[in-house]
């Protein structure tokens, strides 16, 4: 998800270690322009998203009202104004810029020790990107499990000593805590984890395959000129 985003952010801060370094970046330590890639290519990738990710819930809905995309997007911007679109666009910033920053910085990490030579190599790319994309969800679930309840208002929780809808992540954290403890944080750690792990090594071999590809035409192309 986001795949061209974040690939695109990713090059462009990423090239210290090649001797590309932009004046402006000269001083930042490299791990740190890693994850502000991963910032903001979620920044951009969630602006773009957040439209299409309401539809698609509120499609999903038990007896939506909706069958056609179209009449969806309709009735929101009707009823609801423009600003509907984006009612949760924070919320899903508090997760995922974590996320990417994570995974970002950790994918280079993994990188520098199994591709120091930083050589097309799919092996290390898909081992990479899955231990990549495993720690980064390992670490942000205590995130989604509170974004999940704020979208959801989950009747379990509700229904409990808790009145009223939850507004807010500090909000949602403290109602989990309260419903089940600290280990109510890490629900579905291992679903999640299982889920990122094809996600972010097909994401990261795919992307290093045709970076590998457009850059061995483009030394061809120069070399034939």
């Amino acid at each position: 998800r986001g795949a061209a985003g974040w690939s695109h952010c990713h090059h462009a801060h990423g090239g210290r270690r090649r001797g590309r370094d932009p004046g402006a970046l000269r001083d930042v330590p490299h791990r740190l322009r890693q994850g502000a890639a991963g910032c903001v290519a979620t920044l951009l990738h969630d602006a773009a998203m957040n439209p299409a990710e309401v539809v698609k819930q509120r499609m999903q809905m038990y007896n939506s009202p909706y069958h056609r995309v179209t009449d969806c997007v309709r009735a929101v911007w009707q009823n609801e104004g423009a600003g509907a679109f984006y009612r949760s666009y924070t919320t899903q910033l508090t997760m995922n810029v974590p996320f990417q920053a994570i995974h970002f910085m950790t994918y280079e990490f993994l990188q520098e020790h199994f591709n120091p030579q930083r050589r097309y190599n799919p092996s290390s790319h898909v081992l990479s990107g899955a231990c990549a994309g495993a720690v980064a969800a390992a670490a942000t679930t205590p995130l989604d499990v509170c974004k999940t309840l704020l979208n959801t208002q989950e009747s379990l929780a509700l229904n409990s000593h808790i009145t009223g809808h939850i507004t807010g992540m500090a909000s949602a954290f403290r109602t989990v805590y309260q419903v089940g403890g600290v280990t109510a944080y890490f629900r579905g750690v291992q679903a999640r984890v299982i889920y990122q792990i094809p996600s972010t090594a097909i994401a990261w071999s795919v992307y290093e395959f045709f970076k590998y590809l457009i850059t061995k035409r483009q030394e061809e192309w120069r070399a034939g000129k």
